[in-house]
C-alpha cells in the first residue's frame, strides 16, 4: 500500500509495489547553480552543478576515474577534495547552505542504464546505491537542461551496479517532483522496550 512519511526536509510517500519493490516520491527537487566551476588541489578545474534533492549536492563529470569499485578509495580522495574546495570558495546551496555530498558521473557499465554515479556522503561513507536524493539531483539537472522529459524514465545505476528507475513530475510552481523505484530487503528485526522504572522509556521531554 501507500505510505507518507515526516522527513526533516518534508512529507515522502512511499508505495510498496510488492515485497521487495518500493516507489518514493521526493520532495521537491532543483538545479540551484549550473556550471559552477572550483580549483580542486591535485585535480584541477572541476565543474559541475549544485542541486537539491533532499541534501545539497555537487555533480560532476570531470574527475576521470572510472566508477568501478576498485576505484572506490580514488574517487572517495577526490569527492573529499572537491568538497573542502567548494567549501574554502565559498559555494553553497540556497541560503549559504553546506553542499554535504559530493556525485560524481560517468558511463554505465549496464547497456540498460542511463549513467553510473559514486556519491560520498557526509562523514566519508559512499554510498552503495544510487542515492535517492543524489539521482533526484540529477533529475533536476536534466529536467533543467531539457535532457529529459516530464515522466520520462531514467535508470541510474550505483559504483557497484544496483539501479534506480527514476522520473518526474512537475508541481504547481513548476518544480520537479522525482518518482524512484528500487528493491530491498530485510535484513533484520529490532524490538523497543518499555521497561518498569526506566525514567526515559517514553523518551526525552526538553
Amino acid at each position: 500500500g501507500s505510505h507518507r512519511f515526516e522527513t526533516p526536509v518534508g512529507i515522502v510517500t512511499v508505495d510498496l509495489l510488492d515485497a521487495n519493490t518500493a516507489s518514493i516520491e521526493n520532495v521537491a527537487s532543483y538545479r540551484h547553480l549550473h556550471n559552477v566551476s572550483v580549483g580542486v588541489p591535485g585535480l584541477g578545474v572541476i565543474t559541475g552543478d549544485v542541486a537539491w534533492g533532499g541534501n545539497w549536492f555537487f555533480l560532476t563529470e570531470d574527475v576521470g576515474l572510472d566508477l568501478l569499485p576498485a576505484n572506490i578509495p580514488a574517487l572517495g580522495e577526490a569527492a573529499n577534495k572537491i568538497r573542502a574546495a567548494l567549501t574554502k570558495a565559498k559555494i553553497t546551496g540556497a541560503l549559504g547552505a553546506e553542499i554535504d555530498h559530493i556525485e560524481i558521473f560517468g558511463k554505465p557499465q549496464a547497456s540498460t542504464s542511463n549513467s553510473r554515479s559514486f556519491v560520498m556522503c557526509p562523514g566519508g561513507a559512499y554510498d552503495r546505491s544510487p542515492c535517492g536524493t543524489g539521482t533526484s539531483a540529477k533529475l533536476a539537472c536534466l529536467a533543467s537542461s531539457g535532457k529529459l522529459e516530464e515522466n520520462t524514465n531514467w535508470i541510474q545505476e550505483s559504483v557497484i551496479g544496483s539501479t534506480f528507475s527514476a522520473s518526474y513530475h512537475r508541481n504547481t510552481s513548476g518544480m520537479i517532483i522525482p518518482r524512484i523505484t528500487g528493491t530491498a530487503y530485510v535484513v533484520g528485526e529490532t524490538a523497543l522496550m518499555q521497561q518498569v522504572g526506566d525514567p526515559f522509556a517514553f523518551g526525552i521531554a526538553v
